[in-house]
């Protein structure tokens, strides 16, 4: 990864008022590097150019990662979990994963190889907090604090298929392009929206929103 791509990474960090340590960058640009290497066998992503993959996969996910850390200090949790669904290549699991470290991720996918990948992901930049699930979301049962996507499903399927893996005091995060205004219409009773949180991407001229939704009690 060139010296630009790292000088690209640290301007975006800032805007994003997120603090990382050397070690952290560089295991972004690690990732970055192990996505195109597996993609170029076993077609992960679209995006093949370095300069987009940065914007349009690094960057795009660590927009939500202040308003993560926010919510989870909101809550108090000592050992906080979260899973990422239909994860594809870990995003934005994997980078959660990198940059939050008391974080216990787990990326699901129907696809065996890109679980495959993301256990792949974890042993090779040393992720003891990231773990990879080859499975249908709709059969996990093990409670988590938070579950979240990236572009996987209407917010209807997105919170149905994965409700039985919700704790009782869990939230589902959302990342989403623009604000979703008949996908929220179409949610049961029983899921309310209680925040939209505007995301600005550094170096993405587009709409990104989180959709943060709860069981209602």
């Amino acid at each position: 990864m060139s010296i630009h791509a790292e000088a690209v990474l640290r301007a975006g960090l800032a805007e994003l008022h997120v603090s990382l340590s050397d070690a952290q960058v560089q295991g972004l640009l690690d990732y970055q590097n192990l996505i195109g290497k597996w993609t170029k066998v076993y077609n992960l992503t679209a995006v093949r150019d370095p300069a987009e993959m940065l914007t349009h996969h690094l960057l795009d996910s660590l927009a939500a990662v202040a308003p993560l850390q926010k919510h989870l200090q909101g809550r108090g949790l000592s050992a906080p979990s979260l899973l990422d669904v239909g994860s594809g290549a870990g995003l934005p699991g994997v980078v959660l994963a990198i940059c939050c470290p008391g974080l216990a991720v787990t990326c699901v996918d129907t696809v065996g190889k890109k679980a495959a990948f993301i256990k792949h992901v974890a042993l090779a930049l040393g992720l003891p907090n990231l773990s990879g699930l080859h499975a249908r979301v709709e059969t996990i049962t093990q409670p988590f604090d938070v579950i979240c996507s990236r572009a996987f499903a209407s917010l209807a399927d997105f919170t149905g298929w994965s409700q039985a893996a919700l704790s009782p005091s869990g939230v589902w995060m959302a990342l989403k392009g623009k604000h979703p205004a008949e996908e929220l219409a179409m949610l049961p009773p029983d899921v309310a929206m209680f925040h939209v949180e505007p995301l600005a991407v550094p170096g993405l001229a587009v709409e990104r929103c989180i959709i943060w939704l709860q069981k209602t009690r």
